[in-house]
């Protein structure tokens, strides 16, 4: 099964783990973290396709994909 981490503490919600992202299950969460930035979640875990897009566009490596 796969298992997309969000650490969201880093996040600075750029949003291009979004825009990639071909299932469209990455989206921004409702509140700022610490830093004040939007980081953001997974929607929904069981259609991640573990293609790992999202983290491979993160300058920050604040995605981690796993199978």
């Amino acid at each position: 099964m796969e298992k997309v981490t969000v650490k969201s503490e880093i996040c600075k919600g750029c949003g291009l783990c979004v825009e990639v992202c071909p299932k469209k299950i990455i989206v921004f969460a409702k509140e700022t973290n610490k830093k004040g930035h939007i980081p953001v979640l997974i929607t929904d875990e069981s259609k991640c396709i573990a293609c790992a897009f999202c983290a491979m566009m993160c300058p920050d490596c604040a995605l981690k994909v796993e199978k």
